[in-house]
């Protein structure tokens, strides 16, 4: 170890190329690092939508929305329920706690929803649930 610091004494140049050479490759590299400012994540949601031709808002949120949400309350390690409701729609929106397995959140919400199906309206269609995908900050469902 002695002898390369007192080389470096004697031969300030080679050294300061080097010293030179390694900074600008430092900073080279630094520069071209990929960053991903949006990366993929996996929330672990489902939506259960539900429509109704010609149902008004109102209607939807009680004979629609309170019986979904009921029947999807009692699942496990959800962390929130929002509902939405619109002319003719409703979807609702379960998120489950962080580290839940989505499929079987997704099953769980299919099981739970094919349970209350007789309890809907005759006019209403076939629930559908979907789990939803955030791939780089877009939404897919």
């Amino acid at each position: 170890m002695n002898a390369i610091s007192s080389w470096s004494i004697r031969n300030p140049v080679p050294t300061i190329v080097l010293f030179l050479l390694l900074a600008a490759g430092g900073l080279f590299g630094f520069a071209e690092l990929r960053t991903n400012n949006m990366p993929d994540i996996d929330l672990p949601t489902v939506t259960v939508t539900v429509t109704q031709l010609g149902a008004a808002p109102t209607e939807l949120e009680t004979q629609v929305t309170r019986i979904v949400e009921n029947a999807v309350a009692g699942i496990g390690h959800i962390d929130d329920i929002a509902s939405s409701v619109s002319e003719g729609r409703s979807v609702t929106t379960v998120q489950f706690k962080f580290g839940t397995d989505i499929d079987r959140a997704t099953n769980d919400v299919r099981n739970a929803v094919s349970g209350i199906e007789a309890d809907l309206p005759a006019a209403a269609r076939t629930p559908v649930i979907e789990r939803v995908d955030v791939t780089g900050g877009s939404f897919k469902p």
